[in-house]
């Protein structure tokens, strides 16, 4: 008996020895756990990284930048019926315990026991995983989890359960590169979370578990079997009937990717240019984690009206020059020619022309495989289309048969018809490359913006990163300085041959006028609208080229334009916005415009961070209407040139498209103001213009500079492309005119010896400043005396046909 009495006080002692050294062990441990665990209060300044939206001027959605495609969505906004699912899939019992699950844990230590699998199971609660995904690493050992733990206690003491289960709404790894249910919901099934059905929302709350063990495409037969194990969880749960249960697990699983690109608007070169001012003024963790909401300029019908006039200009000018060949051939179409065809590289923004390879021809027509598309998972689809060239489709090769063009395996550009559900034309991309840009005259809002082809072939954006010769375009400049400095546009210039000294050792400048012509005294109006580099250049000597500079500044186009002669001829670099944002500033009254591309922001608050409009608006938030005056928006936008200067600009600008390039806007019913461009050996080919609602500009030429050809003219090839693109633009607007500001005075004048006419005969209505008038019997004096060995005005007078640039 007292052998029995030692060995229990023994056992009891052990034993106590054994709980208090446990007890102590455990301290210690949990001690050093939790030592090093991350402050916990760090999740009520937890910002997620959230996607930033480009928004169209009418809010479609143009383009997403994200490390992480994440929308942060409230919980008061989440449907219940989502709530429900990812109760029931991850942890029903989420209002009932205070960070774990007693229960769950001992099924998975059981487990974990009986397993020699290796990897440790989990039972984590939704608390445990928002500890886990926002605070801790993933690794999977005993140490994380009992951190895990500590943090689900800590957390459940510090914040309310709506908030732990907003955060883990929000957070949650979706798959696909989806985080959070809203971006989820979007990139599964293309719809906002209000309007996903049952079945959809209970796909979603399966997919945390393993998003690539339940992926719809990969793995469906067990994508379908757990969502209906949700779905059966929910009705087990009391969330939904059994019946709504039941019906839901018949639905099809049926994934619709919602695709987000500026492919779609064509507007990768826009949209890339505000990628790109974000970053510079914001950073790039603001761009592409602060979840902004940029709302743009972008008017997305002009946008595609510009990008089909400025490729039509293109392919016109390159097909004009012939069929260069096929730069890829495949070795063999006997196999599968789709997967070899779907396996190139193709550009994404050149719809509707397509990737094609030939796969059969002779001497009438060629038979053509079409590039297959690819499904969600990247896979090449298995259906293979067919199509065929016939003669009318080469016909802009001049060749006459179609053997005598395409060889079998040639992977070739193709595009439809329209004449036959088969039919196709043969297409090349163009060497050739160019710019358009469109803006608003009055407020600077960029509305359409083309910076080559294609943004897929070349990121290089020619509207703003591309400086060219502007030619004669820049002679508008010129003219603003001589009629701010007592030119009017009925003034005479003497338009002959000029020599200019430009000091010792070096040969005498010549400038000539492009055609070789000259015409004597000649007005402002005709120099301009004939585009006379004689007369440019004497107008530029006599303001002085610093005043020319200083209007080139004023203006936007150069910074810091060199003040020499040949300047004034367009041979400074400038760029198709800057070039085309000046033109816009004569029309507005010589007012000051920023041109933007981005209308205002607002940070992931929603609070507005940036506006272009930078007026006030004293008396705009009164409470109540009480008789006072009606508030007016504070203008204090500077004036850049007169206004009266502005308007004799646009007047001359409106005469050479009237008078110099009637083939070219022949029923054009608009006001329209502007000038064509070529410069030395047809490098660049301009036209800039402006209507009242539209500033206009337009440059084709090569990246490399070199010859387009010696029959190449701005007149010829940009002015088109301004035509097509107003055309359409501006279809269904009312017809405006251009505001004549108060002060000038319209006088019918000769547009060839610049003297007072009466109405009729030829006679232009000029624009005047007061007091500038020309006088009624004498005509104005003559710039640059008219040396003797020049003949009189009688031998030169012009011509009546057309001239052109």
């Amino acid at each position: 008996m007292r052998f029995v009495l030692r060995f229990s006080g023994f056992a009891m002692a052990l034993a106590s020895l054994v709980l208090v050294s446990g007890s102590l062990a455990v301290g210690i441990l949990l001690w050093h756990l939790s030592a090093d665990l991350p402050d916990h209060a760090e999740l009520a300044r937890y910002e997620p990284a959230v996607t930033t939206r480009l928004h169209a001027a009418d809010g479609r959605i143009i383009a997403e930048y994200a490390r992480q495609n994440r929308l942060y969505l409230p919980l008061a906004a989440v449907p219940q019926r989502i709530v429900a699912a990812f109760l029931s899939a991850e942890d029903r019992h989420f209002y009932g315990h205070n960070g774990i699950d007693p229960r769950g844990i001992g099924r998975a230590l059981l487990a974990n026991l009986a397993s020699d699998a290796g990897r440790p199971q989990g039972a984590s609660t939704i608390t445990q995983q928002v500890a886990k995904n926002l605070l801790l690493s993933r690794e999977q050992t005993y140490s994380r989890k009992i951190k895990e733990i500590l943090l689900a206690f800590r957390i459940e003491e510090t914040f309310s359960k709506n908030r732990i289960l907003e955060l883990y709404l929000n957070e949650i790894y979706f798959g696909m590169g989806h985080y959070g249910v809203a971006a989820a919901a979007l990139g599964y099934f293309d719809k906002s979370v209000h309007e996903l059905s049952l079945a959809e929302a209970a796909y979603l709350a399966a997919l945390p578990k393993g998003p690539n063990n339940y992926h719809p495409l990969r793995q469906p037969e067990a994508a379908m079997a757990r969502r209906n194990w949700v779905l059966e969880r929910m009705a087990a749960n009391g969330y939904i009937a059994q019946h709504e249960a039941d019906v839901a697990m018949e639905e099809a699983l049926v994934i619709n990717p919602r695709s987000v690109s500026p492919h779609e608007t064509q507007a990768g070169y826009f949209a890339e240019e505000v990628r790109r001012e974000l970053a510079n003024r914001y950073g790039e963790a603001a761009l592409y984690e602060g979840g902004l909401s940029v709302r743009t300029t972008l008017d997305a019908k002009m946008q595609a009206s510009a990008r089909k006039s400025l490729v039509d200009g293109l392919v016109r000018f390159d097909e004009a020059r012939g069929w260069r060949g096929t730069e890829t051939r495949l070795v063999s179409v006997e196999g599968d020619w789709g997967f070899q065809l779907a396996e190139l590289p193709a550009l994404e923004d050149i719809r509707p022309w397509q990737q094609a390879v030939v796969l059969s021809v002779d001497a009438k027509s060629a038979r053509i495989g079409l590039r297959p598309e690819r499904d969600v998972a990247g896979a090449v689809e298995a259906a293979r289309r067919t199509g065929r060239i016939t003669g009318n489709g080469i016909r802009w090769t001049g060749k006459g048969r179609v053997g005598d063009v395409l060889r079998v395996g040639d992977v070739i550009h193709v595009e439809p018809t329209g004449k036959g559900a088969n039919e196709y034309r043969l297409r090349q991309l163009p060497e050739v490359s160019g710019a358009l840009v469109a803006l608003e005259p009055d407020t600077g809002r960029i509305r359409a913006m083309v910076g080559g082809f294609s943004f897929s072939q070349n990121e290089f954006n020619r509207v703003t990163q591309a400086w060219r010769q502007p030619g004669s375009t820049f002679k508008a400049i010129v003219y603003a300085a001589a009629l701010d400095s007592g030119y009017t546009p009925s003034s005479l210039v003497l338009d002959a041959p000029l020599s200019i000294n430009q000091g010792v050792g070096q040969a005498p400048w010549s400038p000539g006028n492009y055609n070789g012509r000259y015409d004597g005294p000649s007005t402002l109006r005709m120099g301009l609208e004939r585009s006379k580099n004689v007369m440019t250049v004497r107008l530029a000597r006599d303001v002085g080229m610093p005043l020319v500079a200083d209007y080139a500044r004023r203006l936007g186009v150069q910074d810091d334009l060199p003040p020499l002669l040949a300047m004034a001829l367009g041979s400074g670099e400038t760029t198709v916005l800057r070039m085309t944002t000046a033109y816009a500033m004569f029309v507005n009254g010589g007012r000051y415009i920023r041109p933007t591309l981005i209308e205002h922001i607002q940070d992931r608050h929603g609070e507005t961070i940036f506006r272009h409009d930078r007026r006030s608006c004293s008396g705009c938030s009164a409470s109540s209407w009480r008789n006072q005056n009606v508030p007016r928006l504070a203008d204090k936008v500077e004036q850049v040139i007169d206004p009266l200067t502005a308007y004799q600009v646009t007047s001359l600008l409106e005469g050479v498209v009237e008078r110099t390039l009637p083939r070219v806007f022949s029923g054009f019913d608009r006001p329209l103001a502007g000038k064509t461009g070529t410069t030395n050996d047809a490098k660049d080919l301009w036209f800039v213009g402006s209507t009242p609602e539209l500033a206009v500009g337009v440059f084709l030429g090569y990246d490399r500079p070199r010859s387009l050809g010696t029959s190449a003219y701005g007149s010829g090839h940009a002015a088109p492309i301004v035509r097509a693109f107003l055309e359409r633009a501006l279809a269904g607007k009312p017809r405006t005119a251009f505001r004549v500001p108060a002060g000038i005075k319209l006088i019918p004048v000769n547009p060839y010896t610049g003297g007072r006419s009466g109405p009729g005969s030829g006679a232009i209505l000029e624009a005047f400043k007061p007091g500038t008038e020309p006088p009624i019997a004498e005509p104005p004096a003559i710039a640059d005396a008219m040396p003797a060995d020049v003949p009189s005005r009688e031998a030169y007078s012009p011509p009546r046909s057309t001239y052109f640039q």
